[in-house]
Order: C-alpha cells, then sequence, then structure tokens
C-alpha cells in the first residue's frame, strides 16, 4: 500500500469490533498483511469466536490488558502498565515494517477510562508509518484524536437490548 490512513470507530452504538473485523477480512482477501491487536478483552474468557476466523485466514492476532474494572476485578496500575506494553509492541511492529494494516481494538476504550493518555495514542498516530493503514476502536476517541484521523465513523446508539435488561448474547455481542 502506497498511502496508509487512520481510521477512528467510535461511539456508543454496537459495531466497531465487528467492523474493523470485515476491514481485516476484506484487507487479507486482497493479500494485505494484517495485524489485529485487542484491548480490554479476555478471548480466551469470554470465547471470542471471530478469532478462530481471523487466524485461519492469515491475520496475526494479540492482545494486551486482557481485563477491565467494568467486568472483572483489576488492578488499576497493572492494566496501564499492560497497555502501555500494547503501545510499545504496536511501536516495535511499526518499526518491522511487516504489516499493511494494523487494527487495534478498543484502544480507545483504554484513553476513555485513564489506563492511557491522549498524548500517548496520538504519538501512536504520529508514528504510524506512511504505507500502514491504522484502525482505532472503541468509546471515547477525544476531540483531538478526531481531528487526526483521516476517516472517523461515529456508530450512535438508537435502541439496544442491554436497555431492557437483556445481557450480551453469544454470537451478536461477542
Amino acid at each position: 500500500m502506497k498511502k496508509g490512513l487512520i481510521e477512528v470507530y467510535t461511539g456508543d452504538g454496537k459495531g466497531k469490533t465487528t467492523s474493523a473485523i470485515g476491514l481485516a477480512l476484506r484487507a487479507k482477501s486482497h493479500k494485505l498483511n494484517v495485524c489485529f491487536i485487542y484491548f480490554h478483552k479476555n478471548l480466551k474468557k469470554w470465547n471470542y469466536k471471530e478469532v478462530e476466523i481471523l487466524k485461519k485466514n492469515g491475520i496475526d492476532v494479540f492482545t494486551f490488558a486482557k481485563k477491565h474494572p467494568f467486568c472483572e476485578k483489576t488492578d488499576i496500575e497493572k492494566l496501564r502498565k499492560e497497555c502501555l506494553e500494547g503501545l510499545e509492541f504496536i511501536k516495535k511492529i511499526f518499526n518491522e515494517k511487516k504489516y499493511d494494516v494494523v487494527i487495534c481494538d478498543e484502544i480507545l476504550i483504554s484513553l476513555r477510562d485513564g489506563f492511557l493518555k491522549e498524548k500517548e495514542i496520538i504519538d501512536i498516530m504520529e508514528e504510524k508509518p506512511k504505507n500502514i493503514e491504522l484502525i482505532l476502536t472503541g468509546r471515547g476517541a477525544t476531540k483531538k484524536i478526531i481531528k487526526k484521523a483521516d476517516y472517523v465513523s461515529e456508530i450512535k446508539k438508537i435502541k439496544h437490548p442491554y436497555d431492557k435488561g437483556i445481557k450480551a448474547r453469544k454470537g451478536i455481542e461477542y
């Protein structure tokens, strides 16, 4: 890819991760090398089956800061450290230039909830090599991140089953 852009999928609606997975599969089907990095998702505990599909299609999958205080009891300082390890990993793979597409799923949750600082994410955006497409997902994109991005999609909730007390359903929400 000659020119990689920065995409942000944010908002309170359902579909940010799903959009990123769709983009990952599309990119891979065009023979692009794709790296999918999850933040705040314990893939084994919650049995995210899409990971199997990503891996079967040759997409490399990594995860950092597997827990989140909203879902599981965890040490906040440890969580920040794990988020920072994720940022260091992103910088490392930027330098390796192995991937055409790098997806950081729920990294904006790390920002929204104070585990990462806005400047730390903006630094990643600025350090991105020009030929890599970078996708950041999650609730909590700031005005500066939105301004810095090339694409921004806000996925807005109009109505959601959670509002009626319906819990997350396997195969639909996770």
